[in-house]
């Protein structure tokens, strides 16, 4: 009946005699078999016996067997198969339960597995599936690690703003390095589509009275504020509904001000927040309340209620001093006094020239600054105010102001006061962005940050690496809308949460992983084949008791099919802060291991059972058909799973 069916697909293809490479990449295909043109050429040579370019018939059965019956796939079935032919429903129902852990699968719920999946008619029609149609389901988004559950949005998102992580950028604007790369549209607007909902603009005076957004005192280029905002508006809810803020590192004198808060009001008419919510007059709202909103976060004058009293009034044009709040430029103060304490800068005839050299910004004193009531007005939720302490905030601060503390600052904090950065982030929103030093903008990890609670942890999007994966890992949850309920015991005042110590009112997950095999990954640059010196590293993220790695053996020559068959356990104190990352790597004895993929997610999304990873490029690109083939297996230590 397969042999039958298959011809019937064929046929008509060789009608001509043999086909070439491009033809049989087409009837691949055709045959809902999908293969990296790599991987086809390499397996298309091997079986062209006269090396013609050309192959017969027989020979494209050959190459199909190889790509599509994958032996680790052929052993699952026959396990559940009666007659090693065909599966009956109840044989399909057996596999989902037992091994897909599906357990309230309904016989509709089957007969539809069927009819989706299952390619030959005869088969379909008798309600079996045959292994052609179990191949194409286990190779189908519904046997994902990704559990589809979390691809929407799920979470409660009645909380208040500070409840959540959120996906935060920081110097949105520039694509490549802080000091003389390009300033680009683009980076707002991939940022936008990846979900993220915190972007940041470094304003400036512009001529003509038109301000402007760079990296101030660099050589990066320069844009228009009023294109810029053109395109956030065109962009923002395109991924999510979800509010975005936007950070504003203002620079500007106040008449450009004025003008920056006439652009945001034209451009973002409704959509812009200028005033509170009847609803939330003294707490902050929630994303379910700021739908379809923009808000603005800068210095602010006096109180909400002040605000509103002063709509209408002719008291909207003043200007008035307030204390600038500590930006990315004081913490690369912070950096160059480090370093000379350190003596890594020396005296020089003009030391202040050689700071700016080496930090690409002048040294600024703390000072105060010039605040139109205009732009002011527009800040309603989200004022930016200096941090200056724990103790200070937990007197002073209103709900509706948010800090900004660098990296280096913060981390020392960390491990200083955890638990008072803890109680902090439960009441203020709390950003956290790189080190001025990272002129490569290179960025920090940030789980670290996640772990205290820190609602907005900026980085730079246009860098790949392991921290933008965990980035784009992380707000994979809750539909990809941005926003990410943090877990009770960083809400709740009464927890004494520290991740230093991963002290939890939870139980640990054990998680066992058996990487089975890899489908058709990507190739060794250094190979003038298809081969690799194939490896994977499964990594966990989570507080500092949970951060472990680990490897398995390295299959020489073989980036098509490698098979591992090796498992791993980790048991996870916290798993609801954690994430795992999967990558893939060529074994490189010189030069360091060559990367190939990776996949990154948090623990808890994870579905159980023979699953499949899709693999990522280091710039977030899908490398499909590329995959990982694991089997994945968790349960709570105490409770049961």
């Amino acid at each position: 009946m397969e042999n039958k069916w298959f011809l019937s697909m064929i046929r008509d293809d060789f009608r001509g005699g043999k086909i070439n490479l491009e033809k049989t990449q087409k009837l691949l295909e055709k045959l809902d078999v999908r293969c990296s043109n790599v991987h086809v050429k390499h397996i298309f040579k091997a079986n062209d016996r006269l090396k013609q370019g050309r192959i017969t018939i027989e020979e494209f059965r050959s190459i199909y067997r190889t790509i599509a019956h994958r032996k680790e796939i052929s052993e699952i079935f026959n396990t559940y198969s009666e007659n090693r032919k065909v599966l009956f429903e109840k044989n399909l129902t057996a596999f989902l339960r037992q091994e897909q852990y599906t357990f309230n699968i309904s016989k509709t719920t089957v007969s539809e597995i069927i009819q989706k999946y299952e390619p030959i008619p005869e088969v379909r029609q008798a309600q079996q599936m045959s292994f052609e149609g179990f191949t194409r389901y286990m190779d189908s988004s519904e046997c994902l690690l990704f559990n589809n559950e979390c691809e929407k949005v799920y979470q409660d998102m009645n909380h208040p703003l500070n409840d959540y992580f959120i996906s935060s950028s920081h110097n949105t604007y520039l694509i490549s390095d802080q000091l003389v790369g390009p300033s680009d549209l683009w980076g707002y607007v991939s940022a936008l589509v990846k979900g993220c909902r915190c972007l940041e603009i470094d304003c400036w005076d512009g001529s003509q009275n038109k301000p402007i957004v760079y990296h101030g005192y660099t050589l990066t280029s320069r844009l228009l504020f009023k294109t810029v905002i053109q395109a956030i508006h065109k962009y923002a809810f395109v991924t999510s509904d979800y509010p975005v803020v936007l950070s504003l590192e203002n620079h500007c004198s106040a008449s450009q001000q004025e003008v920056m808060a006439d652009i945001l009001q034209s451009v973002f008419g409704d959509t812009l927040l200028s005033d509170m919510l009847d609803d939330f007059p003294d707490k902050l709202p929630s994303p379910e309340a700021l739908k379809l909103k923009v808000l603005v976060r800068n210095k602010k004058i006096g109180t909400l209620r002040e605000t509103r009293e002063r709509r209408g009034s002719d008291k909207h044009g003043q200007v008035e001093e307030c204390e600038e709040e500590e930006t990315d430029q004081e913490d690369e103060e912070d950096e160059v006094k480090e370093s000379e304490a350190a003596g890594i800068l020396k005296d020089s005839p003009d030391q202040e020239t050689e700071k700016k050299r080496v930090v690409g910004l002048p040294l600024f004193k703390k000072r105060r600054v010039k605040v139109a009531m205009a732009l002011s007005d527009l800040v309603i939720y989200t004022k930016a105010e200096k941090f200056r302490s724990f103790h200070h905030s937990r007197m002073h601060q209103q709900f509706n102001e948010t800090n900004s503390i660098g990296e280096t600052k913060a981390r020392k904090l960390s491990k200083l006061k955890a638990h008072d950065f803890i109680l902090h982030t439960r009441k203020f929103i709390t950003r956290i962005y790189p080190k001025g030093t990272r002129t490569d903008s290179s960025n920090f990890n940030p789980q670290e940050f996640w772990n205290l609670g820190c609602q907005m942890v900026a980085l730079n999007f246009q860098t790949a690496g392991t921290p933008m994966d965990l980035q784009n890992g992380k707000f994979l949850d809750n539909g990809g809308s941005g926003y990410i309920l943090k877990p009770q015991f960083l809400r709740d005042d009464k927890s004494n949460f520290n991740p230093n110590t991963a002290l939890v009112d939870s139980n640990p997950v054990v998680l066992t992983i058996r990487l089975i095999s890899g489908v058709q990954l990507p190739p060794s640059s250094h190979s003038s084949s298809n081969k690799a010196d194939s490896l994977v590293m499964v990594e966990i993220f989570g507080v500092p008791n949970d951060q472990v790695k680990q490897q398995t053996r390295v299959i020489k020559r073989n980036a098509f099919g490698p098979r591992w068959n090796e498992a791993f356990t980790f048991i996870i104190q916290v798993p609801e802060l954690a994430l795992i990352r999967f990558v893939v790597e060529n074994q490189s004895l010189i030069a360091g291991n060559e990367f190939l993929g990776q996949y990154t997610l948090p623990v808890l999304c994870m579905n159980k059972g023979y699953r499949r990873i899709p693999l990522f490029s280091r710039m977030g690109e899908s490398l499909e058909p590329a995959s990982l083939f694991v089997y994945v297996w968790y349960i709570r230590a105490t409770n049961g799973a």
